[in-house]
């Protein structure tokens, strides 16, 4: 609540009597409103930092405005995404470390705009905790701040929320929304994919922020092992690892697609391979991956071997060192190759999509593993 002296002064100290009295009482049932507002406070000059011309208010408002403007879009479409980080939450807990975990959040979020050919635009976030800690929650907001300069976006707001009673000390979850814009003509939605399209995989920096729940086990509760222990098989320590930040694909996508037409972006998250490159496939195809064809980065063998996971499990649980996938044409290939190492990326031919027969189902075989 903000008060503003005017002539009721009486109304005025009144006002800010009971507001004391009622948020002592908040503050004994576990919600701190005062320091809710420190926090506010803390993060304004971090948040500010995200903006450019189009955004029209400072956090601590009840909305947060963006002006679109004249982006030179025929007929444009908002394009809108959610999601989370899951249980990666608990490595940062266990690490104690919480500066990272908000590019994660971005990376999801943004990432799966991208892939439908739009350019993020604003970013809003919600965080939730038992009590807020003020320099945990600072932290995280720091990396959401870069996650969404490094994808081009402004965060314009967010929510804090204190539930005492719903979450335990200590612990906390965030979520974000992104929205981001895109000419109608020029959406990405897989039909424009045919058969011959050749698949490039784009590389990831680990895990990314899917599979934890697995991955948690297997390095916790199965082997035993701390976040601080080195593995020498992964070059660092469990807990560097494991909170490698999600990539954000943002900038080398869109630059890209100036020049080179792509049919088909895919992002690789929740499902892998498995669950994921049928969403944008045709009715009667269905893509071949050479798992050969890039170096698959020693986190996912290390899990595979002492976790006793599949092949097969692995393909549909983790992103395998592959984070986005461009679909392009046969001819396009090379162009897309050389501008996307241009862009920073490393990027491999990985398959290709075929015809399979059946009109009625997409799929994905996985040579030697899944057939």
């Amino acid at each position: 609540m903000v008060l503003l002296p005017n002539k009721t002064t009486n109304f005025y100290q009144t006002t800010l009597s009971m507001t004391e009295h009622s948020s002592s009482r908040y503050a004994e049932a576990g919600v701190d409103i005062d320091r809710g507002n420190e926090f506010v406070n803390r993060i304004k000059s971090i948040v500010a930092k995200t903006h450019g011309r189009g955004v029209l208010s400072d956090i601590g408002g009840f909305s947060g405005l963006y002006a679109i403007g004249n982006l030179g879009l025929e007929d444009p479409v908002l394009i809108a995404s959610t999601d989370g980080v899951g249980t990666k939450l608990t490595v940062a807990k266990l690490c104690g470390r919480h500066d990272t975990i908000g590019i994660d959040l971005v990376a999801m979020c943004v990432n799966d705009v991208v892939v439908s050919g739009a350019r993020p635009l604003f970013f809003l976030d919600y965080f939730a905790s038992s009590s807020l800690d003020l320099e945990q929650a600072t932290a995280v907001v720091k990396g959401i701040a870069e996650g969404c300069k490094i994808a081009g976006c402004a965060l314009i707001g967010g929510e804090t929320a204190e539930m005492p009673g719903l979450y335990q000390a200590g612990d906390y979850d965030i979520a974000g929304f992104v929205v981001g814009i895109a000419a109608r003509d020029k959406i990405i939605d897989g039909s424009d994919v045919r058969v011959g399209n050749k698949i490039i995989g784009l590389t990831s920096s680990g895990l990314h922020s899917n599979g934890y729940s697995l991955a948690r086990k297997v390095c916790f509760e199965e082997l035993n092992l701390v976040v601080d222990q080195q593995i020498k098989e992964l070059g660092c320590t469990v807990g560097e690892e494991l909170l490698k930040p999600t990539r954000i694909y943002v900038e080398p996508v869109l630059k890209t697609l100036r020049t080179t037409k792509i049919n088909g972006l895919i992002h690789i998250t929740g499902g892998g391979f498995v669950d994921n490159i049928p969403r944008v496939l045709p009715a009667g195809c269905k893509a071949i991956i050479d798992p050969k064809a890039w170096p698959i980065p020693p986190i996912f063998t290390f899990l595979e071997k002492n976790g006793n996971i599949s092949r097969a499990e692995m393909f549909r649980t983790f992103n395998m060192g592959i984070g986005m996938m461009a679909l392009v044409s046969d001819n396009a290939v090379e162009d897309a190759l050389q501008q996307l190492q241009a862009f920073g990326e490393t990027p491999y031919v990985i398959g290709e999509i075929q015809a399979n027969g059946d009109s009625d189902h997409r799929f994905v075989e996985i040579k030697g593993v899944i057939e």
